[in-house]
């Protein structure tokens, strides 16, 4: 690898990789389109900034992609821009299906084109990452997601993402472009936008406001610290055979409600200060939301044996680092929180689940 295109490498996972990928001695190419979940924020303080090149940008933009994979002399594309919240995709699925079926699309028509003025290098990647959600769910009993599981995605989000990497093992198949994916479990970390569980837990309770819990709290996820996702696609980068899917997971399979549940443990410790100590005290359940898969879990062999890859991170100590992030980046969450859509969003989800729920008590 030479020059690495990132798309959405201004969000969540996709700075985290920026990072990773600006110690390795690369040029990174960072194609964002800032939507709500997307921030220079987040790209503050870079490692070796003098390698990095943001484009602020749609990856619907044929032209705009086409112009920067050959202006940058691109090898390689890790492709991260997606819409992903599931409420955000029940609400209004409209944009998922623009972002992660028609984006992806448009990036591989720009890739294949630029690949095969090349002379078709065998080298090139194009570096897929997708969800563990296009799976479906999980019985109590079922074994793991694995790289064979059929799909069977149950939200607009999660069909939405089935749909792109169908669309990239296509390409792959049908134009012989050299590809990889990789479908990863719930991640949590720096950086991640306060509206998904991890971050809206910790900022509710430093704030003293109820922390919702969806229906009875018990749905399984499995959780992966962010920066053992982004070392995961590294080594699917470096070491991964062309053609080949892995999935990623960190291993740790509590339910949504003990993980509210450690993370007030953690801040009652960190912030014994606090006014809302024990911060348990604030756990509100609302009403579920439509077709909530109850449980995933990865099974992460196929990575651990071929590219020697595992988490280093537990759950324990993953969280752990959030938090401490959290409380030690308060100008991040507050430039984050003055976005717009946040508090709109949060009121519009939570808010409304918490009146379904009276209604049906």
């Amino acid at each position: 690898m030479d020059t690495l295109l990132v798309t959405g490498g201004a969000g969540f996972i996709g700075s985290n990789f920026v990072r990773l990928a600006l110690t390795q001695g690369v040029r990174v190419i960072n194609l964002d389109a800032l939507t709500y979940a997307g921030s220079l924020e987040n790209l503050k303080d870079l490692p070796n900034a003098d390698r990095h090149v943001f484009v602020h940008g749609d990856i619907c933009d044929r032209e705009l992609v086409d112009a920067l994979l050959e202006e940058h002399a691109v090898d390689t594309l890790v492709h991260f821009a997606a819409e992903t919240h599931v409420d955000r995709s029940i609400l209004g699925p409209e944009q998922f299906v623009r972002t992660n079926i028609h984006g992806t699309f448009s990036l591989l028509e720009a890739w294949k084109k630029a690949w095969i003025r090349a002379g078709e290098p065998a080298h090139w990647r194009f570096h897929h990452v997708s969800s563990d959600e296009v799976f479906g769910t999980l019985g109590p009993d079922d074994p793991p997601f694995c790289e064979t599981t059929p799909y069977a995605p149950n939200s607009p989000y999660a069909a939405s993402k089935a749909a792109s990497d169908h669309l990239v093992r296509a390409y792959g198949v049908t134009y012989g472009l050299p590809y990889t994916i990789t479908n990863c479990s719930n991640n949590y970390g720096p950086y991640q936008f306060p509206e998904k569980l991890i971050p809206l837990t910790v900022l509710n309770a430093l704030e003293g406001r109820e922390l919702p819990i969806y229906g009875d709290g018990q749905q399984i996820r499995d959780w992966l610290f962010v920066e053992d996702h982004c070392q995961a696609i590294w080594a699917v980068l470096e070491r991964g055979a062309p053609g080949r899917t892995y999935t990623v997971g960190g291993d740790n399979q509590p339910t949504n409600l003990k993980v509210v549940q450690t993370l007030c443990a953690l801040l009652d410790e960190l912030v014994p200060g606090s006014r809302y100590v024990p911060h348990a005290q604030l756990i509100h359940f609302v009403a579920d939301r439509p077709g909530h898969d109850r449980r995933y879990s990865i099974d992460v062999s196929r990575i651990g044996e071929e590219l020697g890859w595992e988490p280093s991170e537990s759950l324990a100590t993953g969280l752990r680092r959030t938090v401490q992030w959290l409380l030690e980046h308060g100008s991040w969450l507050e430039a984050i929180r003055r976005q717009p859509d946040y508090q709109n969003w949060l009121n519009r989800n939570y808010d409304q689940r918490a009146s379904q729920l009276s209604e049906g008590d």
